[in-house]
């Protein structure tokens, strides 16, 4: 490492000020030729994978966003819909704007029952068709589909070609763990939540609030 001094280590407060204005004017200018380049505007196919907490939570952000927006929003969870969660509880205050369908019976490990599994992914993925084809959803959140897809309880070629074929207006938010190439090939935006530390490896428990 050089023990060389930076060069605002030699200025002083007043000199720091104007070489930071200068800075910013220079980064802003930058940007704004950047923003001038980005004309379109469509419905983006969004993907939230990888084994860190917050793919859901993300999500749901997105949808609260929309709803500030005025956007009506349809939310299909394929896989937990057996749980109560706060944001379920908050999401049905706006009957109006959402259309939640808490599909899912648990994880695989919960029902032990293969048919059952298949059963409820066939039923919310044809909820999830009928939101993503409805044009007055400019937003449709499908929380843990990428589960159903890992365990082949759905046709990973129907899914991706209805995906790849959305209404253009329509933003569609996939969440789940282990996220298909295939649908990473056709997304848009895709996220992958990396695990640093999580507290369940020291004892701690899901936690209203925090997991739910």
């Amino acid at each position: 490492m050089s023990d060389r001094p930076k060069k605002t280590d030699l200025m002083t407060e007043a000199e720091r000020d104007a070489y930071h204005a200068e800075k910013m004017r220079k980064k802003k200018e930058a940007r704004t030729r950047m923003l001038a380049t980005k004309t379109e505007e469509r419905g983006l196919l969004i993907v939230h994978t990888g084994k860190g907490k917050g793919k859901s939570t993300a999500a749901f952000g997105m949808v609260f966003r929309a709803i500030g927006h005025g956007f009506k929003v349809g939310v299909v969870q394929f896989v937990k819909g057996a749980w109560g969660t706060g944001e379920r509880d908050i999401l049905e205050k706006f009957q109006d704007l959402v259309t939640i369908r808490a599909m899912g019976e648990g994880f695989t490990w919960d029902t032990q029952d293969r048919q059952r599994d298949l059963a409820a992914a066939a039923a919310a993925w044809k909820q999830a068709k009928e939101m993503i084809g409805d044009p007055s959803y400019k937003m449709v959140m499908l929380d843990e589909l990428n589960i159903c897809l890992r365990y082949d309880y759905l046709p990973l070629d129907e899914v991706v070609e209805v995906l790849r074929n959305k209404p253009r207006d329509t933003h569609v938010i996939v969440t789940g763990r282990n996220a298909k190439d295939e649908l990473i090939e056709i997304a848009d935006l895709v996220t992958e939540m990396t695990e640093i530390k999580h507290p369940f490896r020291a004892g701690v428990k899901a936690q209203a609030g925090i997991e739910f």
